[in-house]
């Protein structure tokens, strides 16, 4: 696997860590989601999407496996609310990243991925946009700097992952997180947002 790769891994296992997320229905209808007092406006979820399908205009997306439609919508809207819970969860646990530190890991990555050049295709394989690029390495960044004092406290590797997914579904439950009924519903066994025809019987009335 070359370092490529193993970026847009990096990207997916965040996504998988805290894919748990307690989402209920939407209180505003003109909201995409809430997290606490933090609302994200359908015009906004919108834009983000419009972004990452101009981006793939730009480059050669052969081999890559791209969402699209009610996926990419959710998708977007997911990794939005996924930043946003580890920005509230920073300011709990009082975690500090400078630009200048934000910075460096992007150098950092840039470099992993093989330079500018290919930082937009390695985007658009993670289905970031570009505008998320600094929001994506400062949630990794926390995601981290949690794990590293997980460990140092005793937690076991193995468990490490599994802590940082129950901090954020905590916190997510804390913040009471919702999310507009039109990207999708929750689904209790995925644990996810999902099309509304596929959710099956596992699907936890929102009260909409």
């Amino acid at each position: 696997m070359n370092e490529s790769e193993l970026y847009v891994k990096k990207f997916l296992a965040l996504l998988g860590v805290i894919s748990v997320l307690a989402l209920t229905g939407c209180g505003r209808i003109d909201s995409a989601a809430t997290i606490g007092d933090v609302t994200i406006s359908q015009a906004d979820a919108q834009a983000v999407v419009d972004e990452v399908l101009a981006e793939r205009v730009n480059i050669d997306t052969e081999g890559l496996q791209l969402t699209t439609g009610e996926e990419l919508n959710r998708g977007q809207l997911r990794f939005t609310i996924i930043t946003q819970l580890f920005v509230e969860i920073a300011k709990e646990l009082k975690i500090e990243i400078t630009p200048t530190q934000i910075d460096q890991r992007k150098a950092e990555l840039i470099t992993q991925v093989g330079g500018e050049s290919q930082l937009p295709r390695n985007l658009v394989a993670a289905n970031i946009a570009p505008s998320n690029f600094e929001k994506y390495v400062k949630a990794v960044m926390t995601s981290d700097l949690i794990a590293e004092a997980l460990r140092q406290s005793g937690i076991p590797d193995e468990e490490v992952s599994a802590r940082i997914g129950q901090l954020v579904t905590a916190k997510a439950k804390e913040l009471k997180v919702t999310v507009n009924p039109r990207y999708g519903i929750w689904d209790i066994e995925q644990g996810d947002i999902v099309a509304k025809d596929s959710a099956g019987s596992a699907v936890v009335p929102s009260g909409n």
